[in-house]
């Protein structure tokens, strides 16, 4: 398994923004394909009862550059939970970032301008080294519910992440908040291998997502909170902006 995903993310790109490839790739998998005017594009697909959409464009994070990849996945989880897994890169990035802003500078407080993911940097604690052994060199992760975490990344999800074989510059942000899980990361030509193998990586976040949320010892359950799997389609909430 950890093999196959080595193989998909160092796979020969196709001839550079070219999406000629993509659109008949999604097609024979049934996903559903639109180009966003000349910008990008939105895949919409589902794995199991579970609708998922991919997103490819113009940036939408000040802390990524250029063109993006976004997944995103309806999961009906409680909204207390929140969080968020990213590159150590990206947090160090991001902790300058808060001081510069919220320290050095002349803001006091956090805005709907902050994107949440830099919020929770600051409100939730990291999991200690002991906590995630195979991805802590290169990993942080922080959540509103602990236990909910752990349990996440005691699956498969965590050698998956380590065998990744990624610039350890290139930001990559997994999160979890308002029922939604969220993947985003740095792309700057969108092709089929490359997005192929995200996918498979978001859809395996999806199903140990599932696993919790499904375990009777769901700690969002214990705690009183919602944990039903969603099984509908995603909300229509505004024109995709790819």
């Amino acid at each position: 398994m950890l093999d196959g995903f080595k193989r998909l993310f160092t796979g020969a790109p196709v001839a550079p923004a070219d999406w000629d490839g993509v659109a008949p790739w999604a097609s024979a998998r049934q996903y559903t394909f639109r180009a966003v005017h000349s910008e990008g594009f939105v895949i919409d697909g589902r794995l199991g009862a579970t609708a998922w959409r991919l997103e490819w464009g113009p940036s939408q994070r000040p802390y990524i550059s250029g063109r993006e990849l976004r997944l995103r996945a309806e999961l009906g989880l409680g909204a207390d939970l929140q969080l968020v897994l990213m590159n150590r890169a990206l947090q160090e990035k991001m902790e300058r970032d808060v001081f510069d802003q919220y320290v050095d500078g002349v803001q006091t407080r956090f805005d709907n301008q902050t994107p949440p993911e830099m919020r929770w940097l600051v409100m939730f604690p990291k999991l200690a080294g002991t906590d995630m052994p195979l991805l802590r060199e290169r990993f942080i992760a922080l959540s509103s519910v602990k236990p909910w975490l752990l349990q996440w990344l005691q699956g498969p999800l965590t050698p998956a992440l380590a065998a990744l074989p990624l610039d350890p510059a290139a930001p990559l942000v997994l999160m979890i908040g308002r029922g939604r899980l969220m993947l985003r990361t740095a792309m700057v030509e969108a092709d089929v291998p490359r997005l192929q193998s995200w996918l498979r990586l978001f859809e395996l976040a999806i199903g140990e997502a599932r696993r919790v949320a499904d375990d009777g010892s769901d700690p969002l359950s214990s705690a009183g909170s919602t944990s039903q799997w969603a099984s509908s389609a995603l909300p229509d909430d505004a024109r995709p902006k790819a």
